[in-house]
């Protein structure tokens, strides 16, 4: 695989996912960082995007529900370079039934070189970056390259 550069704008777009028994989590968290995010695209699946919405009284880009393919909703974003950072709070201690949709968005994410906070540490350290209020270069597959040498004649 050939790589390429590419450009985070200044203003982030973030997707924030919470499993059932961490939405509360990442409410108290984002009512926190409410002044940090707002400066921010604010993107979330189904019931976490309406919760945190209305509490934090910031336009969300409201996504359908994780388990009806809200993650994959998600996850079809990151090539295209339409979600910059992921803040997803998951439940460690409860299986999920769309746990293979969760691995296929963090796969994906990881692919894509995309940054991922799966708790409210890491979540911290993220928002705390200086690279958060400036643009950012970042290494990504190049797409092109791959799909000329994958029609190359034989």
């Amino acid at each position: 695989m050939q790589f390429k550069t590419g450009v985070m704008p200044k203003k982030k777009r973030i997707a924030l996912i919470a499993h059932d028994n961490m939405k509360q989590e990442l409410m108290e968290w984002s009512l926190l960082h409410r002044h940090q995010l707002e400066n921010h695209e604010l993107f979330a699946t189904g019931t976490t995007g309406h919760m945190l919405e209305t509490e934090l009284s910031i336009p969300i880009t409201k996504l359908i529900s994780g388990p009806l393919g809200g993650d994959q909703q998600i996850g079809a974003m990151l090539p295209e370079k339409k979600i910059d950072l992921i803040i997803f709070f998951w439940d460690p201690f409860e299986p999920m039934p769309h746990d293979p949709d969760v691995k296929a968005l963090l796969r994906v994410a990881a692919v894509w070189n995309v940054a991922v906070a799966c708790n409210r540490s890491s979540a911290d350290f993220l928002l705390s970056s200086p690279l958060m209020d400036t643009e950012h270069s970042y290494r990504i597959p190049d797409y092109e390259s791959y799909l000329a040498e994958r029609l190359k004649p034989s």
